[in-house]
């Protein structure tokens, strides 16, 4: 099988040395040039014509996502960036990087020799699926009419209580997309995204600036509401739970990894759907592997109202795919068209 071939672009001689050795132990990789800088990616690419690049944010000269926004219109490469925990790594998937992997501290070499080959090594294998030219095609987005950003607004209609989003790879900027499209006049929103700890509050904030409704990170107790969307940390999963005195909450206490994940989208998903049966609409957007889909299944088969990401618009088909070939999905949509889909069905 051919291996994927992987360029490795960071500052430090001694970070490149320690990611080429990591990313070299694994069969299915091949590092075939390294660059200290967006002058030496830029030629080490026309050069070697790699799969994958991993990219760090902060370089000499030109910053790694300086360097994606010049980089993709012309020469669009699947990009992994390494970062320290860092609001810069949402630039960077706005400029067009598939993921991102947060650069621990606190290890040995060894132990993020480790770490890097498992989950560094794992993202480059997604990110050598995703054709990305595609991903910053402009498209229209569906401008429904919008209630100014002023906290929780109660909705018209009242069967729908919550939307649960779930996103794993692409899903930063997809629900992104997602929630601009949509004003404070919904009803509460809960959003599982595959991100590790810390990132998911800045991600929040992150949203909260460009959306109409508000959003943040949930804690633990805090209260459903309409017109507020919350994020699950990344470090807990998130449920949805109702209290005695019949008011929605969010559990966010488990730390256990479910499909591999922490948050689990089918956590989510199973929780909204044991708490509001019909009275629900579930996501699911781009991401890999099937996280999501069984939840999404239990939503329906309560009579919750279940939407799908279509294979075009997603950076990786594979969490939509899973949901609708097990008949989970009642709606395959583009992500533009989605938030009409969601005024119209709430109506």
């Amino acid at each position: 099988m051919r291996k994927i071939r992987v360029l490795v672009v960071d500052d430090s001689m001694m970070f490149r040395s320690l990611l080429v050795k990591a990313l070299n132990d694994d069969p299915a990789l091949e590092v075939v040039a390294v660059a200290g800088d967006a002058y030496g990616a830029r030629d080490a690419i026309i050069e070697h014509k790699p799969d994958v690049m991993t990219l760090d944010v902060e370089m000499p000269g030109m910053s790694g996502i300086e360097f994606l926004r010049k980089l993709m219109p012309q020469y669009p490469l699947p990009t992994v960036v390494i970062s320290a925990l860092n609001k810069s790594v949402f630039d960077a998937l706005e400029a067009g990087a598939v993921d991102f992997v947060n650069k621990p501290s606190g290890l040995n070499n060894a132990q993020l020799a480790q770490f890097m080959r498992r989950e560094l090594g794992t993202k480059i294998k997604i990110a050598s699926t995703v054709k990305v030219g595609k991903l910053k095609t402009p498209q229209a987005v569906t401008k429904p009419v919008m209630a100014d950003k002023a906290g929780p607004v109660q909705p018209e209609n009242n069967n729908i209580r919550v939307i649960a989003i779930g996103a794993s790879t692409g899903g930063t900027e997809a629900t992104c997309t997602l929630l601009k499209g949509l004003g404070g006049d919904l009803p509460a929103i809960l959003i599982a995204q595959h991100m590790p700890p810390g990132f998911t509050n800045m991600y929040a904030q992150r949203l909260n600036e460009q959306c109409r409704m508000v959003v943040k990170e949930a804690k633990h107790g805090d209260l459903v509401q309409p017109g507020v969307a919350l994020v699950a940390p990344g470090d807990a999963q998130m449920k949805l739970i109702k209290g005695p005195d019949g008011r929605l909450a969010v559990d966010c206490r488990s730390t256990e990894r479910v499909n591999g994940h922490c948050p689990s989208v089918d956590v989510l998903f199973d929780s909204v759907a044991a708490v509001c049966k019909n009275k629900a609409m579930g996501i699911i957007l781009t991401g890999m592997g099937g996280d999501g889909s069984k939840g999404l299944l239990n939503l329906k088969n309560q009579g919750a109202r279940t939407i799908g990401q279509d294979e075009l618009s997603c950076v990786v088909y594979g969490m939509p795919k899973v949901a609708f070939d097990i008949g989970a999905v009642q709606y395959q949509l583009p992500l533009t068209k989605i938030p009409e889909k969601i005024y119209a069905l709430l109506k």
